[in-house]
């Protein structure tokens, strides 16, 4: 059981879609979670998501700091998960949860009938959580091509 003021914490847990400013919080946020990769620009990758037809960012906030986020994105059949990421000093109070909800609902109202994301092999930690909200890994190849 949770005391009086982590209960009133995960009440003011918030989420909402990327507002103009956030960006050095996400990236920051993204940095502390290891969620970044020498050969991807997290900047860039925020521009090309954010606020558009097919993609967004979503932030989770408490105390108006910004301690969670999810990329959402999809092609009209598959939707996707990228960067879902809640502060390690934040972890375990159901906000990745949350945040992920909050991924699928968006994916949801669009109608998108399938959302997928990946896990680096070696992240079992990850994967476990992904799992135990209902996640299932699928026997595909993942290919890629820079197109630079």
């Amino acid at each position: 059981m949770m005391n009086a003021e982590a209960e009133a914490e995960v009440r003011q847990f918030s989420i909402r879609p990327f507002a103009e400013g956030d960006g050095d919080d996400i990236v920051a946020l993204w940095r502390r979670c290891g969620l970044t990769v020498p050969d991807s620009d997290p900047y860039r990758d925020i521009d090309f998501a954010r606020g558009r037809e097919n993609s967004d960012v979503l932030v989770g906030l408490t105390a108006g700091k910004i301690v969670a986020s999810i990329m959402v994105g999809h092609d009209g059949h598959r939707g996707w998960l990228y960067y879902v990421a809640v502060d390690p000093s934040h972890q375990r109070k159901d906000w990745g949860r949350a945040i992920v909800e909050a991924g699928e609902a968006w994916l949801g109202v669009r109608g998108v009938p399938k959302a997928q994301l990946m896990i680096r092999e070696t992240n079992t930690q990850v994967r476990a959580f992904y799992e135990a909200l209902g996640w299932e890994a699928i026997p595909r190849t993942v290919m890629q091509k820079w197109l630079k």
